[in-house]
This record gives C-alpha cells, sequence and structure tokens, in this order.
C-alpha cells in the first residue's frame, strides 16, 4: 500500500523559509471558491481563443497585407513566422517566471502585451514594424498560453479539472479554426486591420475582470531564482529547431535542425547541473507520465496540422472549390472537435485518460489512413466524414491528454508544464508543415500546381498521410505505455494514495 500525504506533511514539506532562501516552494492556500474557479475559466477561455484566432485569421489577410506594404513571398512567411518562433521561444521561460512571481500578474501582463500589440498593428506603417509587432505579440501570446492551462489546474481540483480543461482547449481550437473563415469575411468587408482589432476590447475585458474579480495569486515557487542563461540556450535551440523546419527540404534548414538539435542537448547538459532550471530535466527523465504525454501532443500535432492546409489545396485545385466554399467544408473538423473536448476531459476526471486519450489518437489514425485514398474523383461528402472523424478523435485526445500533464506535475511546475505543453502544440505545428512542404517541394517540384500537375499533388497527398498515419500509430504506443493512471475517487475506493504532485492526483503505476 501506498502511504497517504497528509495536508500538514504537504505544507511542512513544501514551506519557503522566512529568510526567503529557498529552492523548495510553496502551497499558497487552499481550494477556490465556485466564483473565482468560473473566474479563471472565463477569463482563460476569452485569452484562449483571442490568440490562436489572429495567428490563424491573419493568414487569410497576408495577400492584402501584400500588395498593401509591397511585400514578398518571404516577407510575408514572417508575418506567420515571426509570432510562432516569439511564442515558442518565451513558453517555457515565462512558465518559470509565473511559477516564481505569479501566474495571474504574468497572465496579466501577458493579455496587456499582446493588446497594446494588436492595437499598433491597426496603425503600422511599414513591413519592417509590422513583423516588429508580430514578435512582440508573440510574446504576449506566450505569457498567455504558459500560465492560462497552470491557472486553471492552480483552482480546479482533480475531479473536475478534465472538464474545465476540456472548455479552455476546445476555446483554443474554436479561435484556430474559424481565424480564416471569420479573417476572410473581416478582410473583405472592414479591412485587414480588423483583424487586429477585435483583440482590443476582448483583451480589454480580460483586463478588467483580472482587476476586479481576481485578488489571490498562484505562485509556488516564490524564492527560486530564474535561469536566464539557460533561457536563452533553450530559445536559441527553438528557433534553429522551427525555423529550420519551416525552410525544409532545403540544405541550410536541415543545417538549423541539426543546430538545433545539438543545442537542445547542451541546454539539457545545462540544466541538469543548474540548482534552479528553467526546465526541471527530472520532469522528462524520471516522469514517464509527463514526458510520454508530452511527447504524444507533439506527434499529435506533428501529424494533423498539416491536413487543414493540404485539404485546402485538394479541394481548390483538384476540385474547383472556392477558399469561401472549402474553408466551409473543412470547419466540419473543428465543429466536432469543439463538441467532443468538453466532453472528453469531463469523462477524463472519472475514467482512465490514458484510454481516452489512446482511443483518440487511434480515431485520428484512422482517419488519416482513409485519407492516403483520396483522389480527383473523391466526393466531398466522402472528404466530410473523414473529416468528422478526425474531429472526433483530436476532440478525444487533447482535453485527457493535456489533464493527464498537468496532473503528473508539483504545483510548483504548473507554468513550466502549461509552457511545455504549449512548445509541443507549436513545434508540432511546425514539423506539420515542414514535412507536408518536404513532401511537396520532391514530388511536385518548385512550379505552380495547374492541371498538368494534379497528379503528382494528389500522390504527395498520399504519402503526406501515410507519414502522418505511421505518427499516430506511434502515438497510441507512446501514449498506452505512458503507465497506468487511476483517477483519485478509484484511488481511494482502493485505500490507495500516492503523492503524483501536490494534490493526491493521478496515480501512476508502472510495470
Amino acid at each position: 500500500m501506498v502511504k497517504r500525504i497528509t495536508g500538514s506533511e504537504l505544507s511542512a514539506e513544501n514551506t519557503v523559509s522566512s529568510s526567503g532562501v529557498s529552492g523548495i516552494c510553496q502551497i499558497p492556500y487552499a481550494s477556490a471558491r465556485n466564483t473565482e474557479k468560473q473566474i479563471v475559466l472565463m477569463i482563460a477561455v476569452l485569452a484562449g481563443f483571442i490568440t490562436p484566432f489572429d495567428g490563424s485569421a491573419v493568414n487569410i489577410a497576408l495577400p492584402t497585407l501584400g500588395a498593401e506594404f509591397g511585400m514578398n513571398a518571404i516577407s510575408l512567411s514572417w508575418v506567420a513566422t515571426a509570432y510562432l518562433l516569439s511564442s515558442a521561444v518565451f513558453l517555457v521561460p515565462f512558465g518559470k517566471i509565473a511559477d516564481i512571481y505569479g501566474r495571474k500578474k504574468v497572465f496579466l501582463y501577458g493579455i496587456t502585451i499582446f493588446s497594446l500589440a494588436s492595437l499598433a498593428m491597426t496603425m503600422v506603417p511599414s513591413a519592417e514594424m509590422l513583423i516588429t509587432i508580430r514578435v512582440v505579440q508573440g510574446l504576449g501570446s506566450a505569457m498567455i498560453f504558459g500560465t492560462g492551462v497552470a491557472m486553471i489546474t492552480s483552482v480546479y481540483p482533480p475531479g473536475e479539472r478534465g472538464k474545465a480543461l476540456g472548455i479552455y482547449i476546445t476555446a483554443v481550437y474554436i479561435g484556430l479554426s474559424t481565424g480564416p473563415f471569420l479573417g476572410g469575411i473581416m478582410t473583405q468587408h472592414l479591412g485587414w486591420r480588423s483583424i487586429f482589432f477585435v483583440n482590443v476590447p476582448i483583451g480589454l475585458a480580460v483586463i478588467l475582470l483580472i482587476l476586479w474579480k481576481l485578488k489571490g495569486d498562484w505562485a509556488e515557487c516564490r524564492g527560486d531564482k530564474f535561469d536566464l542563461k539557460g533561457s536563452v540556450i533553450y530559445g536559441l535551440a527553438v528557433v534553429s529547431l522551427m525555423y529550420g523546419f519551416s525552410l525544409l527540404p532545403a540544405i541550410n534548414g536541415l543545417s538549423l535542425v541539426a543546430m538545433g538539435i545539438i543545442g537542445t542537448m547542451i541546454f539539457v547538459v545545462y540544466e541538469v547541473r543548474v540548482p534552479s532550471p528553467v526546465l526541471d530535466i527530472s520532469l522528462l527523465t524520471n516522469n514517464r507520465v509527463f514526458a510520454l504525454s508530452n511527447l504524444s501532443a507533439l506527434i499529435n500535432y506533428s501529424a494533423t496540422y498539416a491536413v487543414t492546409f493540404l485539404l485546402s489545396l485538394d479541394l481548390q485545385y483538384t476540385k474547383g472549390f472556392t477558399p469561401e466554399h472549402a474553408g466551409f467544408i473543412l470547419i466540419a473538423q473543428p465543429v466536432f472537435q469543439a463538441m467532443i473536448s468538453p466532453l472528453a476531459g469531463k469523462i477524463s476526471d472519472s475514467v482512465e485518460p490514458r484510454l481516452i486519450a489512446s482511443a483518440g489518437m487511434a480515431l485520428t489514425a484512422i482517419g488519416l489512413f482513409f485519407l492516403t485514398f483520396i483522389s480527383e474523383t473523391t466526393s466531398v461528402w466522402h472528404i466530410v466524414c473523414i473529416l468528422v472523424l478526425l474531429g472526433i478523435g483530436f476532440g478525444l485526445f487533447s482535453s485527457p491528454n493535456t489533464n493527464v500533464i498537468m496532473s503528473s506535475v508539483d504545483k510548483r511546475f504548473y507554468g513550466v508544464a502549461s509552457g511545455m505543453n504549449g512548445t509541443m502544440r507549436l513545434l508540432g505545428q511546425m514539423l506539420s508543415m515542414g514535412i507536408a512542404m518536404m513532401i511537396l517541394a520532391v514530388v511536385v517540384g518548385p512550379v505552380e500546381i495547374t492541371t498538368e500537375y494534379y497528379p503528382k499533388f494528389v500522390s504527395s497527398l498520399h504519402y503526406a498521410f501515410m507519414l502522418f498515419t505511421i505518427f499516430c500509430i506511434v502515438g497510441i504506443f507512446a501514449s498506452l505505455v505512458r503507465g497506468k493512471t487511476i483517477p483519485p475517487d478509484h484511488s481511494k475506493k482502493n485505500g490507495n494514495y500516492q503523492k503524483v504532485g501536490d494534490d493526491l492526483q493521478f496515480q501512476t503505476l508502472n510495470k
């Protein structure tokens, strides 16, 4: 039988000394009231919607931006890349900063920076200024994503956490999926600057809610030192990896990816040796649940993010649909994903989340496998049915997997865990697009996709979807072998308790 950890033992074990010198963390106060939980969830949902909405909506406005500022294709690519790179570089460091100085504080600064940068975007006079402000927007986005999930995890106990995370993740993916559709309408009727202006009133509402309703904060690592040198090494490694992925299969892209891998190894060696690392490597080496859950997330994003991009090209080139009609067809996936995600999160509070997430990964693999057979004559309804299957699969995977990630670490690591999960999302997105672009470059070549190249284009789709299917099969294995996780209610029935994090959370049984 595993020894029960009492509240007094936890407090004694995790208290910072009055002198303020400690590498050990503290638990700030008891569980939150229902009103506070609802406010935190509302704030996280609003912010969780506008940041991915902004990132995806701007893509539809790139041609308009190019025409206004005289930007070439390379310059336009930096409008999106600058935002993604900035977000990825700062996610984990600001997650750690939030653990030390307060998650609410970092979240508030993040939404303020993001809102002010969005307002500035409505007044930019040049392409250079536009890309610079996109970097600032990415910084604000990292501060939001590095703390949003951590704040939800801080106020919701294990029995309620999955449902709350499911609602939050639904908001994130509604933002991602509706961005291109609503962004196109806004760009056409209100101009491209309206895409950024809409963030301002929503951001202001979130700021007022935080200042008016949230009085406490969550800073379990107050007194720790921030690892600046490790953060710089981490940032350089992430930039090399992500920018390298975007340049594949060019030789400079391969070189940057290699440099990123070397930088990652240097980062790991350095972090093991410092007393207060920005990322505690023991989370990855000694916590199999955390490590494999993040790996599963990376695999899932790598296998699914480029699907919408590839199918959008297929629907418009080989099927002859307009961008608007293609958008209506592709929205089938996020609609079902949004419907399933909260339900899957709620179920993961009472049923082993590992099994739910693995089932979602399996459905995603099946959907991707069906896509390997599409052709120029494949009916629209056939594609819609596959998109529905993919939406259900991703909805079943995402919420339970995030629930496991956040519930497998101590409270003092919530910010870092949230940032790590967000980084896996961004790395997966870049890897997915890098693979798709590499296959198109090798199979189709650097040519405009015209009627004569449709057979080669369809072949490239088959190769990409087959590779993504293999990714998901590997992901199923990674998801299943992470270790058996038993929700708290089940553990109590069996009389077994194990300290996995500062809550009496998921008991991990590694066989």
